[in-house]
């Protein structure tokens, strides 16, 4: 059992990677521009499809007794080593074959080197894989987990089913917008080295399933009903937040002209740039942040077991990582859009929590 709980991330990569080269899909014109020719890059979306098919074959190997449906859960920890190592060897390997772009080697281990590696002319784009084979392991972990909760505790815990409902829910909606994520930070912003490969390869599947990782043996602990009915609200609230805003600005970026849940974009401009001023992205400059972080409290708090410290590590994790990141994009966007920016940070005064911060 070791050395098969070793490779199973390996072989579900694999296997996920296969069928995001074989079913068929469209390419999508992106935001992001080719650092050499100036053209604006193409990519190869099916996530969604693949996450299907791969729920499919999760449950044809269940219901034929050829693999558990358990098995990722019992094997989680020996999974999760597997995966350490196939990140760390994916982000040595990503990171070794571009040229240095800062002073330091570990500087460039962790940002990265390459900004958007693709491979056939686009058949495989290195962020685009990435997220994918991220969220389709974390999806069947979660359902994994949610399979021995059931089966093997006495008093099956609703909350812990709602944590993994808000689960299954945030690796669907990010694969069927897939598209949309093409004009974010990560896209834009990010190089691919340790922290992008890594935390997709092994961070991603196993730490987002942190609240159920340590709760999935445990019965239910009797929260009011009404606590979990608020736990539910305060993710649709925050997932709210961040689609809303994502969407809002792809809107404007791909069709400038059309309205977005009935809100007319207003924007200023030094006529070669336009920054949104209105809708969600009037309230603060990074919401999508803030919603971010709900969801991410919304599904430590669903199980039911506060005292449990574990669990918080999720959003704890989000603060930090959006605190920085919104520092960094700060920065650039202050680089990029000049004395335009300054306007735009004067009318919108707030970087995260609208009111607060």
């Amino acid at each position: 059992m070791i050395f098969l709980g070793l490779i199973t991330p390996l072989i579900a990569y694999a296997v996920i990677t296969l069928l995001h080269a074989v079913i068929p899909t469209r390419k999508v014109t992106g935001y992001v521009t080719n650092d050499l020719t100036g053209e604006v890059l193409r990519y190869r979306i099916n996530g969604k499809y693949v996450l299907v098919v791969s729920i499919a074959l999760w449950f044809v190997l269940g219901y034929t007794n050829l693999v558990p449906f358990t098995w990722l859960y019992e094997t989680r920890w020996w999974g999760l080593i597997g995966a350490i190592a196939i990140g760390l060897i994916y982000a040595l390997y990503i990171v070794l074959k571009f040229p240095p772009v800062r002073a330091s080697f570990l500087a460039d281990f962790w940002f990265g080197r390459s900004k958007n590696t693709q491979y056939r002319d686009g058949f495989i784009d290195a962020k685009v894989w990435l997220y994918l084979v991220g969220a389709v392991l974390l999806q069947l972990n979660v359902l994994s987990f949610a399979a021995f909760h059931v089966t093997h505790v006495a008093e099956i815990n609703p909350g812990f089913l709602l944590a993994c409902a808000m689960l299954t829910w945030f690796c669907f909606e990010y694969l069927f917008f897939e598209r949309v994520h093409l004009w974010t930070y990560d896209f834009i912003a990010e190089r691919v080295g340790f922290k992008l490969g890594f935390g997709c390869l092994a961070f991603y599947p196993y730490f987002y399933s942190v609240s159920i990782w340590f709760t999935a043996d445990l019965p239910n602990p009797g929260i009011p009903t009404w606590a979990t009915v608020l736990i539910g609200a305060l993710f649709l609230g925050g997932w709210v937040l961040t689609r809303g805003a994502n969407m809002q600005k792809f809107y404007f970026k791909t069709t400038p002209e059309r309205s977005f849940l009935g809100i007319t974009p207003e924007f200023i401009t030094n006529g070669k740039h336009s920054l949104l001023v209105n809708g969600f992205w009037g309230g603060s400059r990074h919401v999508n942040y803030l919603g971010e972080i709900l969801q991410a409290v919304a599904i430590a708090a669903a199980p039911g077991y506060f005292g449990i410290w574990m669990v918080w590590l999720y959003p704890l994790y989000y603060v930090a990582l959006f605190v920085t990141r919104e520092r960094d994009d700060e920065k650039i966007c202050e680089a990029k859009y000049g004395t335009l920016w300054g306007q735009y940070t004067g009318k919108v005064k707030y970087r995260i929590i609208p009111g607060m911060y």
